[in-house]
């Protein structure tokens, strides 16, 4: 899978979809909206590490000084002309009053440097760096375990911060989050068993530090959104999404899902060791691009509902499926965020 931009626990809350029946689908209508996202804006909101090549000298970029690139770029790491490395003092990243991300690369003309072509003006420019149209990010807990590197199964303090398809960062790697699963969260029911009752929302714990506030956990076969934590006590909605209300026993285990399947070395970083507690941040894309993800796959879902029909529903309850609302998420994207495919330099 690719890095989507939105959740899949945020389709499910939005489109008030319950229970797991419905993933698959909503995983690919999250994998073609993210995608379709990237093609009519021209260009994605996550940090891809890369070296990209480009022609010296180009029609798009004839002087010896100035460098149009045809991706947005966010940092420089290296870059190297006619197999020259240019020093970071000798040029900027512009326009530098507004970037990241930048669209041009300029040597300071107060320096010997320029650009130039090798033996070939083939592929004669590399820029080395993190390319994209931003990078910002919020944190998300810390690992719960050690990481040897090569792990694709990582526990994690808090599942309420992290969600299917988040872009995360530990260290200097990038993981793709493809999956959650249940693990004991280290809490058990103490002192009051719970009865099949919606009222009985109190569940008095062993420990109410190893819950979060906002996590799914789940006792026996039914899950509960935790809406508070006081002391050892949890305040929860019961038979939350799709679980079938139950009683439960005092000492019964509660669990969250707080193992990650993870994509290793995600766009373009390297696999690495890291210890336990390190600390984990998602990259967060701009609101806007997240509304349109999200739009798009509930408009996607609606459609497959009604066998891609231009109605849904029967008798008085039939209604028209336009995708006017729709439209205008697409025509506000467009407006803040849509890229010219050009000046191009390749």
């Amino acid at each position: 899978m690719g890095l989507w931009y939105t959740t899949r626990e945020q389709v499910k809350r939005a489109a008030q979809i319950n229970g797991p029946d419905s993933n698959p689908s909503i995983d690919r209508l999250l994998e073609s909206a993210s995608r379709e996202v990237e093609d009519s804006l021209n260009r994605w909101f996550y940090p891809l590490t890369a070296i990209r090549y480009y022609p010296y000298p180009s029609t798009h970029s004839p002087t010896a000084y100035r460098y149009w690139l045809n991706a947005d770029l966010i940092e420089v790491t290296t870059l190297v002309s006619g197999g020259v490395t240019i020093a970071p003092a000798d040029y900027f990243k512009e326009p530098v009053n507004y970037g990241p991300p930048y669209n041009r690369i300029e040597i300071d003309l107060a320096s010997s440097a320029a650009f130039q072509a090798g033996a070939t003006w083939q592929q004669a420019l590399a820029v080395t760096g993190r390319w994209g149209y931003c990078e910002d990010s919020i944190a998300a807990g810390a690992l719960a375990e050690a990481d040897d590197g090569t792990e694709t199964a990582l526990d994690v303090t808090d599942s309420s911060l992290i969600g299917v398809g988040d872009l995360i960062l530990v260290g200097t790697e990038r993981m793709i989050v493809t999956e959650k699963t249940l693990i004991a969260t280290g809490a058990i029911i103490a002192t009051t068993a719970l009865t099949a009752d919606e009222s009985n929302t109190t569940v008095v714990t062993s420990s109410g530090a190893s819950c979060k506030q906002g996590e799914t956990v789940t006792i026996d076969a039914e899950r509960m959104l935790i809406e508070s934590i006081s002391g050892n006590n949890l305040a929860v909605k019961r038979a939350y999404d799709g679980s079938v209300l139950a009683s439960h026993n005092i000492a019964a285990v509660i669990y969250a899902p707080r193992t990650l399947t993870v994509e290793r070395h995600a766009v373009g970083t390297t696999a690495a060791a890291h210890n336990i507690a390190a600390t984990i941040t998602k990259n967060v894309p701009p609101g806007l691009i997240s509304e349109l993800c999200l739009a798009e796959v509930i408009y996607g879902l609606t459609q497959e509902k009604g066998s891609f029909a231009l109605t849904a529903g029967q008798g008085e309850a039939i209604k028209e499926i336009s995708g006017k609302g729709i439209a205008d998420v697409r025509k506000r994207a467009s407006d803040a965020y849509g890229r010219t495919r050009g000046p191009r330099a390749i």
